[in-house]
């Protein structure tokens, strides 16, 4: 009688679940048959939104686009009276197009840039962006490695001409090589003394183990030591194609001045590769799964717990960066307190669950990481995580307008803002011509954000919570924290 009893309430919570999924299903189709995917022009938005746009939105500045005969596109944003400048090169190009042989390279590459080219010794490159007043600056992501200026406008010209020395005829000198190594490994161990970093490393190569995804920027110890000069340069003959290329400038900037200046010195830079092959990035594998490093010494822990996310170009992405809005942060040094609109750290802010709390929304070419991120107490996880799951999955379910219509505030303001400077504005550029294609202005970023329901909401959070596996990576005092299948039995409700 006790086996068939089992075997019922089994059989019921099966056809439950199945219930709910096809209830989500429907509502990720009605948002499906929207079109919110940013590959989309501002064309397929509900014309009476616009309506509503506020009048310092609508003034913003236009950006103007052209392509080079080469492929190259050059894009800049004019602002009226500015005396300083912006300008760099986006390229389509990070650690994700290395391989486990070269991984490290991008990086390794954006260290050798500053150290001499054919024209110009390191101190003279030194000497000249300062005696212009200029900063000259680099960074590589997983996707995209960047070099960029910041001078007068006057000096525009010289900052492009730099640009391009730097990019296209780095010197690569053996000696300085050797040099470099080491300053490479002594930033490795400053990047593994934060956490954060540790960890977000952590979870994206257990999340996407096995593909370009999953490798660090800065690549093993072992690369660091055996990368040579021929394979930096076979990276930059593989990846550093026109087309993959852009040329960004905001503030004092001419368009067709910039033009004419991509022309002249970056206009000999080839379609393709040397070899005549371009190469694509692997595609993305998300794998359910976690890593835990345990120190029982340590009192503190820090998690990282994510689901698959959403491509740039999605039509989920906007729904995600809402529902990321409305889950919130939380810090316990912050003078909010126990004040806070979120309810998932409201609830961590009243149980002192933990010392901060914030989600985060990693989109890249064809996936994303969706989740959040803590540091707690170790003898806190277990309520911790209980709240979090509770939390992510009353998404699916009882999101209310309210929570809504605030977020959608919130997130207007923080795009907003996220536009302040002229640095600000060029990287904007740069970074969504490589992913869109194209900018998306404020007015249509302000008009895409208007169009999302809380149906919408709720259906994202089907789609990317309910009932979906998690990648999960924690260091630390993390002995309480629950195991993997805990916390995916409690990745959705079985009444609500």
């Amino acid at each position: 009688r006790q086996q068939i009893t089992c075997i019922a309430s089994v059989a019921f919570k099966m056809a439950l679940r199945a219930a709910i999924f096809q209830t989500a299903k429907r509502q990720q189709n009605a948002v499906l048959r929207r079109n919110f995917g940013a590959a989309s022009t501002s064309e397929d938005v509900d014309s009476s939104i616009l309506e509503s746009i506020p009048s310092y939105v609508l003034k913003h500045p236009s950006t103007d686009i052209s392509t080079l005969a080469n492929d190259m596109r050059v894009a800049s944003e004019s602002v009226a009276g500015a005396e300083t400048a912006t300008v760099g090169v986006w390229i389509d190009a990070g650690s994700r197009y290395e391989t486990a042989s070269n991984n490290g390279a991008a990086h390794f590459l954006e260290h050798m840039a500053f150290k001499g080219t054919q024209k110009r010794t390191q101190q003279q490159l030194e000497v000249e962006i300062e005696n212009m007043g200029g900063h000259l600056n680099a960074y590589t992501s997983r996707e995209q490695t960047v070099y960029f200026a910041k001078v007068f406008k006057h000096a525009v010209p010289q900052a492009v001409e730099i640009l391009s020395d730097i990019l296209l005829n780095s010197k690569l000198d053996e000696g300085a090589i050797e040099r470099e190594r080491g300053v490479i490994l002594r930033e490795m161990e400053e990047v593994n003394k934060q956490q954060e970093e540790l960890v977000l490393d952590h979870l994206h190569a257990t999340a996407f183990q096995g593909t370009g995804l999953g490798r660090t920027i800065l690549g093993p110890e072992e690369n660091i030591r055996s990368l040579t000069k021929a394979d930096l340069k076979e990276y930059v003959d593989k990846h550093y194609t026109a087309g993959r290329m852009v040329i960004a400038g905001a503030g004092a900037v001419d368009h067709m001045e910039l033009c004419d200046l991509a022309e002249k010195h970056f206009g000999n830079v080839g379609k393709t590769p040397a070899f005549g092959v371009d190469v694509h990035h692997d595609a993305a594998v998300f794998t359910g799964s976690d890593i835990r490093v345990k120190f029982d010494s340590d009192s503190t822990a820090h998690i990282a717990l994510a689901f698959e996310g959403a491509s740039w170009t999605s039509e989920y992405a906007f729904p995600l960066m809402l529902l990321q809005t409305i889950l919130g942060s939380f810090d316990r040094l912050s003078g909010q307190g126990k004040n806070v609109a979120s309810k998932m750290c409201l609830d961590v802010a009243q149980h002192d669950l933990a010392h901060s709390i914030s989600t985060f929304n990693t989109c890249y070419k064809d996936t994303g990481l969706f989740g959040i991120y803590a540091v707690a107490p170790d003898n806190k996880l277990d309520d911790l995580m209980w709240y979090t799951m509770n939390n992510l999955v009353r998404m699916v379910h009882k999101v209310s307008d309210e929570e809504v219509q605030r977020a959608k505030t919130q997130l207007k303001a923080t795009m907003l803002m996220g536009l302040d400077g002229h640095s600000a504005v060029a990287e904007d550029i740069g970074r969504q011509l490589l992913t869109y294609g194209r900018r998306m202005t404020p007015v249509e970023i302000f008009a895409r954000i208007d169009a999302l329901t809380t149906d919408d909401v709720k259906a994202t959070a089907a789609k990317f919570i309910n009932d979906e596996d998690h990648a999960l990576a924690a260091v630390g005092g993390i002995h309480e924290l629950p195991d993997y299948n805990w916390i995916r039995r409690h990745s959705y409700w079985l009444r609500y």
